[in-house]
């Protein structure tokens, strides 16, 4: 009897030793239920990466993505708490985490159990910024680089144009607003329809739901300053006194352009009226000339170009400022931030899970080098080959990641996306986006583009932006959560959907009325949410500096 205990006692040491990714085969098939807070596809039922995910850890997904607005649709799941397994809330994912519809992961996370998932969040103490009370919810889905950042074009926001534009100016490149709309304008009079005849949309921007940033964000980066979200801040003084920008007359600039811009017909008015998928298909055909966004925010819109051989159609991104004529001076660019963590963006665990355990070990294994480079390059010999030690793609292989129907067969790119990722560099020196690979950035450019960048006079699209600025200690304050003061903010966003596109389309010998009645009418919630948001700088600084 001793002999037979002694024996299982053995057993159990080895199967408690067993990688994770082992000890998981021994379980039981599981489907988990998955919500993106944003539009996507459906994989195909074959992929061959989540078939990979399926036989190695029993885990299977059942994905729904957003539809309709975000935040009525997170306010109906709080409601009936409806929550799946994996819960990615999107730009809105404070809504979950002040309902209390996800785990603290924290308890789930130490150096021995999760080493992976240990280092990617402890490592610089990063796991303070994360908390929220003491608890964390959601680990970020981008910002975490591993030795190093690569810049070779800026993702985030930014003034685009096409690419042809540019080149019909004898590749001269606008570096202010008012440089940006003369040639807009003087290209669609030479140039008013396509080659098929289709008319030109010489700006467009996204509007709906929170890509509102469309409409909003422009004013901060003409007058020089990063992605802070809707408010302004003095990073040169040491009270970081904090305004909110939509209601100041440098503001009004920029939007009495559009409004000239639009009575030109330089704007389509639906413009105004265009969801997320709409706003991509115009993107996609072709005849959005200009656009303010962020560059993550269309590039299905620009693959969709490249897979259709519509090269000078797709878009370069410019950094844009005000100049001396608007009487503010010579204004430096900053559209470029430090590197800052995606905070409270990607999967959390939501508190319905029966599986939390396996939920995190997931996470972990598919955090290891392993599960990286199958997430990101695909599989070796088929999706990427190796020579000399670097990870490299046929330019076939390169350009089948463009195309949409290849993707959803290929790529488990919706929980790539909200999991927690690498960036940057690899040990070995690879970069871990192919895209970031230097040999793959220059070697898989196509010649137009490579002719393109030669005759701009530069090596990589981040040339036309100035050197990264260095990340305030805030971080970045769209990051803050509004909920204590969530009946003004909703105000203050209301205020402006509703009334800055009206604004936009008035007559333009109504446009200062109409501009002062908006300046009115937000006015009080822009003093709420500047005071807010300036005693939460205050407090970022202070927990930044250590006082």
């Amino acid at each position: 009897m001793k002999k037979f205990l002694a024996v299982m006692m053995a057993l159990a040491m080895i199967v408690a030793l067993l990688p994770a990714a082992l000890a998981d085969e021994a379980l039981e098939p599981i489907t988990v239920t998955v919500f993106r807070g944003d539009p996507g596809d459906q994989p195909t039922d074959d992929n061959k990466i989540y078939k990979l995910i399926e036989d190695e850890f029993g885990i299977k997904f059942e994905i729904e993505f957003l539809a309709g607005d975000l935040d009525e649709t997170l306010g109906l799941k709080i409601a009936n708490e409806d929550y799946p397994d994996l819960f990615d809330g999107g730009n809105s994912a404070e809504l979950i985490e002040n309902a209390g519809a996800l785990i603290d992961l924290l308890p789930y996370i130490t150096e021995e159990g999760t080493p992976n998932l240990y280092k990617h969040i402890y490592t610089d103490n990063r796991v303070q910024q994360l908390l929220h009370d003491g608890k964390l919810y959601i680990i970020p889905n981008y910002g975490i680089n591993y030795n190093g950042k690569i810049d070779n074009a800026p993702n985030g926001p930014m003034f685009f144009i096409q690419k042809q534009v540019i080149a019909w100016n004898n590749y001269k490149v606008p570096t202010t607003l008012n440089e940006y709309f003369d040639l807009l304008d003087a290209f669609i009079a030479e140039n008013p329809t396509n080659k098929d005849g289709n008319p030109y949309i010489g700006f467009a921007f996204p509007v709906e739901d929170w890509r509102r940033f469309g409409l909003i964000n422009p004013v901060q980066h003409l007058m020089g300053r990063p992605n802070d979200g809707e408010v302004i801040i003095d990073v040169t003084t040491d009270d970081y006194a904090t305004t909110t920008f939509i209601n100041q007359s440098y503001a009004k600039d920029y939007y009495k352009k559009l409004n000239e811009e639009f009575n030109k017909g330089t704007i389509s008015r639906d413009t105004f009226v265009w969801n997320y998928d709409q706003y991509i298909a115009a993107l996609s055909t072709g005849t959005v000339l200009g656009a303010f966004d962020q560059g993550w925010n269309h590039g299905t819109a620009m693959d969709a170009l490249k897979t259709a051989k519509m090269d000078e159609n797709t878009f370069l991104g410019i950094p844009l400022v005000y100049d001396e004529s608007y009487g503010y001076g010579k204004i430096e660019e900053h559209y470029v931030n430090g590197t800052v963590m995606n905070k409270d963006r990607g999967f959390g665990i939501s508190v319905n899970c029966q599986y939390p355990e396996r939920m995190i070990n997931l996470f972990e294994n598919l955090l290891s080098d392993k599960w990286q480079k199958i997430l990101q390059w695909g599989i070796e010999g088929e999706d990427y080959y190796v020579e000399d030690g670097r990870m490299l793609m046929t330019k076939e292989q390169y350009d089948q990641r463009s195309d949409a129907a290849w993707k959803k067969a290929n790529m488990a790119l919706t929980i790539w996306e909200s999991a927690p990722k690498k960036q940057g560099l690899m040990d070995d020196g690879n970069a871990w986006a192919p895209g970031d690979q230097a040999e793959m950035y220059f070697g898989m450019m196509t010649e137009y583009d490579v002719n393109f960048l030669e005759n701009c006079g530069v090596r990589v699209p981040g040339d036309f932006f100035d050197k990264t600025l260095e990340l305030a200690p805030y971080g970045e304050a769209w990051q803050i959560d509004k909920a204590p003061i969530d009946i003004d903010y909703q105000d203050f966003l209301t205020i402006q959907d509703q009334t800055l596109p009206q604004v936009i389309m008035a007559d333009p010998a109504e446009f200062d009325a109409k501009w002062d009645a908006f300046v009115e009418a937000i006015n009080p919630s822009c003093e709420v949410y500047s005071n807010f948001m300036h005693e939460e700088v205050l407090k970022l600084v202070k927990q930044a500096l250590g006082e």
